[in-house]
């Protein structure tokens, strides 16, 4: 499983690259419009920052099949590693099929049912963006259960498109997401820097340096 990070703050990107264990990046209109900077400089920043073979997600704005398609077109020329972001809208999934159909990677988003994920992968999605966290809000269980019927559709069909956990609400969704099989999980900065703590860690290590300082040993070498 891959994790990318939700953002669309070049320097949060930056800080968490740092950690090693990112693949991508996902954006979208609402954090485009916190990072507060000119887009196009924010694109750029954050294409600098991620790998050569890494993914950043980016939203077209239109509602509609053409001016999705237009707009995909043209973020997608911008470079390689960016996929385009369309709604599972009727209007989205056309555009999904018209975007693929040209080689141009599709992440189609805000999808909330089996039969919303099986219509984007059909259509040639590269990425199928599941909002876990926005159906567990409304009732726990819901956005797993989601996750479950769409890697079992996936497989019945052996559907190449990859699904993405998205909307994660706590640290805990990450290792159930990969339990699930899932191929990418997209994470909140804040909560991407709770992965690796736990108390018992942080306690167990303050123990070996106090056993270490009061041995009086040196590291060989």
């Amino acid at each position: 499983m891959q994790i990318f990070i939700d953002s669309a703050d070049p320097n949060e990107v930056r800080q968490a690259y740092a950690g090693g264990l990112l693949s991508g990046v996902t954006t979208n209109p609402s954090l485009a419009g916190k990072s507060g900077k000119p887009y196009a400089e924010t694109v750029t920043e954050i294409l600098n920052i991620i790998g050569p073979e890494d993914s950043l997600s980016l939203e077209t704005i239109a509602t509609e099949t053409a001016g999705m398609v237009s707009e995909g077109q043209r973020l997608s020329q911008l470079d390689h590693r960016i996929a385009v972001k369309v709604p599972a809208t009727p209007a989205g999934i056309q555009a999904t099929k018209i975007l693929s159909s040209q080689g141009i990677k599709v992440n189609v988003t805000l999808v909330f049912t089996a039969n919303q994920a099986l219509a984007a992968a059909l259509a040639g999605a590269h990425f199928v963006s599941l909002f876990v966290g926005r159906l567990e809000d409304k009732r726990q269980g819901t956005g797993i259960e989601l996750v479950k019927e769409v890697r079992q559709i996936f497989n019945n069909y052996m559907l190449a498109s990859r699904i993405l956990f998205a909307s994660v609400r706590k640290v805990q969704m990450i290792a159930e997401a990969a339990k699930l099989g899932v191929d990418v999980i997209t994470v909140p900065k804040e909560i991407l820097d709770q992965m690796l703590n736990h108390p018992l860690t942080t306690s167990g290590l303050n123990k070996f340096l106090q056993d270490w300082e009061k041995s009086k040993l040196q590291l060989p070498g």
